[in-house]
C-alpha cells in the first residue's frame, strides 16, 4: 500500500499550525509547558520525534489530545520505515486464508 501523502513530522505540524500563527517561539513554548528550550526547537525543526512526555504537555497546553501528537508520530514513522524496507516488505508472502 502507497500513500499519495508525503510523511509530515510531528514537529511541522506544531511549527506551522499552532507556533506560526500564535507568533510563538519554540522556547516561549517550552517555558509555558516545563521542559527545556531545546526539546521544542528540535521537534519543530523535525530533528527529533514526539515523545509521550512532551504530546501530554502539547495536549494539556493547546487543549487536544495526547493521542492527536502521538498519532501524528506513528503515522510520519510508519511512511518513513515502509519507504525505506518497500522491496524488503514486499517480499513477504501473505499467509494463505
Amino acid at each position: 500500500m502507497t500513500s499519495i501523502l508525503p510523511p509530515v513530522h510531528p514537529g511541522e505540524i506544531l511549527r506551522e499550525e499552532y507556533l506560526v500563527p500564535l507568533a510563538m517561539s519554540a522556547g516561549a513554548l517550552a517555558k509555558q509547558l516545563h521542559v527545556p528550550r531545546t526539546r521544542i526547537e528540535r521537534l519543530a525543526a523535525e530533528q527529533t520525534a514526539m515523545t509521550p512526555d512532551t504530546a501530554l504537555r502539547l495536549a494539556a497546553f493547546f487543549r487536544t489530545t495526547p493521542e492527536f501528537w502521538m498519532n501524528m508520530q506513528t503515522a510520519y514513522d510508519l511512511k518513513i520505515e515502509a519507504a525505506a524496507k518497500r522491496d524488503e516488505i514486499a517480499r513477504i508472502a501473505a499467509r494463505a486464508a
